[in-house]
């Protein structure tokens, strides 16, 4: 049976990529909010209809009007990402400098304003091993939700990795569930692993500052000293572990670094996890996995094309860019979202329970995995 429309609302939303897919499973956002106003104008590019409130939503005027056009939409369900820092251990001291550290309760003020139904909150691994002060103690955000919310909702903090679910990136992400009991919200089925290989191996070579006749697959342009050391590293490793064509400042001395960084991939496992300096040889685990050419050299002495980047994202291959779009703050934005289709199979999963059912084995899903 076909589930209605859901209503929803996002926080902290940055350009919305990780509502990429949220249509298709009948999660209609209506509100979102993000701090800075270029990724802002992303977001209002890619959902036009969507009303975006800009600002700090620690500000009490921002949140004021945040909050009044959520309670006008009466919402069931919300996304929120809080870039929360938190504290790492107990001992930290100067947890009540950094505002960052609070963002998490503007999020627990809309749950408390509002009747949502269902609530994802989701975040980097450790953002569950972090402390944030609470009623006198420093607890974890899960032990706050539950001592807050355990009356209303069913909380589980669940990790999941986005190369278990048809990405093919291995990317670990944070999800706090909450529901209501009428609800049932269960961990997808995970699915085979896609390779670099299977998911961008059908694409033509390119070297640096190369343009192809296919959109968005040209190739940024690196500096003399990258493109060697790189033409000179094979599949899967560190320009570092070579002796003669290693990274190399203007003076010849070595340059410092990790061994996952100058790093290429490998073609038979999925892509390392993107990060926001994916464009920088430099980074890690950044570079092509490259092909041994005929003079003993490997092509591809470059990291991922923008293409190959929306490809191991799950992100459209034809996705509406603004025409004049900067690359740079594009692939800061991807490498900070969780990719969409990781949320998509999480949020695919939940059910309406059918209260006139007895055995409660009639439910509605909120849509079905195409």
């Amino acid at each position: 049976m076909q589930q209605e429309v859901i209503k929803g609302i996002s926080m902290f939303s940055s350009a919305g990529i990780a509502e990429t897919y949220l249509e298709d499973l009948n999660i209609d956002i209506r509100l979102a909010n993000e701090l800075i106003e270029e990724r802002a104008n992303y977001y209002c590019h890619f959902y036009p209809k969507v009303d975006m409130v800009v600002g700090d939503i620690m500000s009490e005027q921002v949140f004021n009007t945040y909050l009044e056009k959520a309670k006008a939409l009466s919402p069931k369900f919300l996304l929120a990402t809080p870039p929360c820092q938190g504290m790492s251990s107990l001992g930290r001291k100067d947890y009540e400098a950094d505002q960052r550290n609070y963002l998490i309760f503007a999020v627990l003020k809309v749950i408390d304003e509002l009747d949502l139904d269902i609530i994802a909150i989701e975040n980097v691994p450790k953002f569950l091993k972090l402390f944030f002060p609470y009623e006198g103690e420093v607890l974890g955000i899960v032990d706050i939700l539950q001592r807050k919310y355990s009356h209303r909702y069913i909380i589980d903090p669940i990790v999941v990795n986005a190369k278990d679910y048809g990405v093919p990136q291995s990317r670990p992400r944070a999800i706090i569930k909450m529901y209501k009991p009428s609800y049932k919200w269960e961990l997808p089925v995970a699915e085979k692993e896609i390779t670099l290989r299977e998911a961008i191996g059908h694409l033509p070579s390119l070297e640096s500052g190369e343009k192809s006749d296919i959109k968005y697959h040209y190739a940024l342009k690196h500096s003399a000293m990258h493109i060697e050391v790189m033409s000179h590293t094979p599949e899967g490793q560190s320009a570092f572990k070579n002796p003669v064509y290693y990274p190399k400042k203007a003076d010849g001395t070595k340059v410092s670094g990790f061994h996952n960084t100058y790093n290429r991939m490998h073609w038979d496992l999925p892509c390392a996890a993107v990060t926001t300096n994916s464009g920088m040889i430099s980074g890690h685990n950044n570079v092509h996995p490259g092909r041994l050419k005929s003079d003993g050299t490997y092509s591809d002495a470059r990291v991922l094309s923008l293409l190959e980047l929306l490809i191991v994202s799950s992100l459209p291959t034809d996705w509406n860019l603004p025409q004049n779009y900067k690359e740079a703050l594009v692939r800061t934005i991807i490498g900070e979202a969780i990719p969409p289709k990781l949320l998509y199979k999480v949020l695919s999963t939940i059910s309406v329970i059918n209260p006139s059912s007895e055995e409660d084995k009639d439910v509605q899903h909120v849509n079905h995995i195409k």
